[in-house]
């Protein structure tokens, strides 16, 4: 076990595919109006994440959809100002989005250190 996986034994991450999103064709050549595929996810990375784009004001459209039941991937369209390209701000979700994770559980792990919890009987 390397040291990041002694860190977050839990996190599935460790053996991420290269493949694991795709730049669908059909992207602007500008880059401003790309459709990302990422493999083996679903609604709960596709509608965290596109919230977390729409946040970036440099955005104009981010939406998701799952092309199939049956196909394990999600479709992420983002659609962004002249100003900016829709590969920087896939990445800006995706780090607004672990940054977010990471919060929530650092607030997590305070609250059970105090103690700050209500209890059953």
């Amino acid at each position: 076990m390397d040291v990041d996986q002694q860190t977050h034994p839990y996190i599935a991450l460790h053996d991420v595919p290269e493949d694991k999103i795709e730049i669908v064709p059909g992207a602007s050549a500008d880059l401003t109006s790309v459709t990302f595929s990422i493999k083996e996810e679903d609604h709960t990375l596709g509608n965290a994440l596109r919230w977390c784009i729409m946040q970036n004001p440099q955005v104009d459209f981010c939406g998701y959809s799952i092309p199939h039941p049956s196909e394990a991937k999600t479709h992420v369209r983002i659609q962004t100002t002249d100003s900016t390209n829709a590969i920087d701000s896939m990445n800006k979700g995706l780090d607004d989005l672990k940054a977010a994770c990471q919060l929530i559980q650092a607030k997590l792990h305070q609250r059970v250190e105090e103690g700050n919890y209500a209890r059953t009987a």
